[in-house]
C-alpha cells in the first residue's frame, strides 16, 4: 500500500512534472494531466492509451479499472492505491508520464 504522500513524490520526481489542483482532486502534468489524486487520497486516476488501460488491467485488476465512461474509453483508469505497492505507482506513472511528455 502507497500513501497519497509517496505517491505524489513519484510523480513529482518525473521530469517537468508539477502539480495543481483539479475540482476536487490534486493534478499531475507534464504537458497534459497523467494523472490525478482524490482528495481522501485512496484512489487515483491514470490516462493510459487504452491498448496500455487494456494491458494494465487485465495483469493487475486488483489495483486498476478503467472508468466507465467515455473518460475511461479514452484511456482514464482508477488506481486503488490501497492495493497497489510502491513499484505498481512508479511503473504506472512512468508509463502515463511518457504519453503526456509525448502529446503535442
Amino acid at each position: 500500500m502507497t500513501d497519497s504522500v509517496t505517491f505524489s513524490r513519484i510523480a513529482l520526481n518525473l521530469p517537468g512534472a508539477v502539480s495543481a489542483p483539479h475540482f476536487d482532486r490534486t493534478a499531475f502534468k507534464v504537458k497534459r494531466i497523467f494523472a490525478t489524486l482524490a482528495a481522501d487520497g485512496l484512489s487515483a486516476n491514470l490516462k493510459f492509451t487504452p491498448d496500455e488501460q487494456e494491458l494494465k488491467c487485465m495483469a493487475a485488476p486488483e489495483i486498476l479499472q478503467a472508468i466507465d465512461n467515455g473518460w475511461g474509453r479514452q484511456g482514464w483508469t482508477t488506481m486503488r492505491r490501497r492495493a497497489a505497492g510502491e513499484a505498481d505507482v512508479e511503473s504506472a506513472l512512468r508509463m502515463v508520464h511518457v504519453q503526456a511528455v509525448a502529446k503535442k
